[in-house]
């Protein structure tokens, strides 16, 4: 066998040995998380709020956890969209190859790699010095402040895939800068749009570290932006932290929950990711 082959069977069996990781490691979270959590789900847990002495064992559900990660996800996500979009349209077809464009770039590479309890800290910083308490608000500004560069750069990438031929045209027809970045290379990039605010949502509806300094916990569902809110992560959390066996097992039902939430997300981005491709041009 040449230097070649041989290069190119081992570079294959690395990669078969990293696929099998990455699906051995999936099969096992579901087997463990399921096994243990699907005996103690109901309809009960889903469709009930804490009762008292629920973390004691006693009756009540999650239903105050699923709709307050409803509820951040959902704002935060919104908010990330009307600041991200605006920017990477900016980056790409302003900006161009500018070297301000690079520097943005780079600065939200950076923001993206800060973990999320850093801007818990920034947000819990901000909302102490206003004499705030923590709150849904609260909640929703501080994961907005970790997808806005995560969102950001997806769409950017998403924008770069858009055929220069298709821009051109529409310059050729008399449609202005504007016109064509609105009507046209938005909507030959709104696959890949669909797919990064699916998947931001789903990052944002998974997250515990960001919210627990800003976001507080209740066992009630929040009425208002300024009430305290419950997520399922932070459930989840809590669950796994008492003594009892009962509560422990409840915990990892949360858990399924979350991951079934999360799968989600991530099949319907797909799903609508081939919808919408029927609207482009290649």
């Amino acid at each position: 066998m040449n230097k070649g082959k041989l290069e190119e069977s081992f570079f294959l069996g690395l990669m078969l040995f990293s696929i099998l990781i990455v699906v051995g490691s999936l099969f096992a979270i579901f087997t463990v998380v399921i096994l243990r959590g699907l005996p103690a789900l109901s309809i009960s847990m889903i469709t009930q709020t804490p009762k008292g002495g629920y973390y004691l064992g006693k009756e009540g559900g999650i239903l105050n956890a699923i709709v307050g990660s409803l509820f951040l996800a959902g704002g935060s996500t919104l908010l990330a969209i009307l600041v991200s979009l605006p920017i990477a349209l900016y980056i790409h077809e302003y900006l161009g190859r500018a070297r301000i464009a690079n520097f943005i770039r780079l600065s939200l590479d950076v923001l993206w790699g800060i973990p999320s309890i850093v801007y818990g800290a920034f947000s819990f910083t901000i909302m102490v010095s206003l004499r705030m308490r923590a709150s849904l608000l609260w909640g929703i500004i501080t994961v907005t402040l970790f997808l806005i560069p995560i969102m950001t750069r997806a769409m950017d990438e998403v924008f770069k895939m858009v055929p220069q031929k298709v821009k051109e045209a529409s310059y050729a027809l008399g449609s202005t800068r504007l016109e064509t970045v609105a009507k046209i290379v938005t909507r030959q990039a709104l696959p890949g749009i669909v797919t990064a605010v699916l998947l931001s949502f789903g990052r944002a509806i998974g997250d515990a570290a960001s919210v627990l300094l800003t976001a507080g916990y209740t066992d009630s569902i929040p009425r208002s932006l300024f009430d305290p809110v419950a997520t399922l992560p932070l459930a989840v959390f809590f669950q796994l932290g008492t003594p009892y066996p009962e509560v422990q097992q409840r915990a990892y039902a949360s858990g399924f929950l979350l991951l079934i939430l999360v799968m989600f997300f991530s099949i319907a981005s797909r799903i609508s990711a081939k919808k919408f491709m029927k609207y482009t041009i290649t």
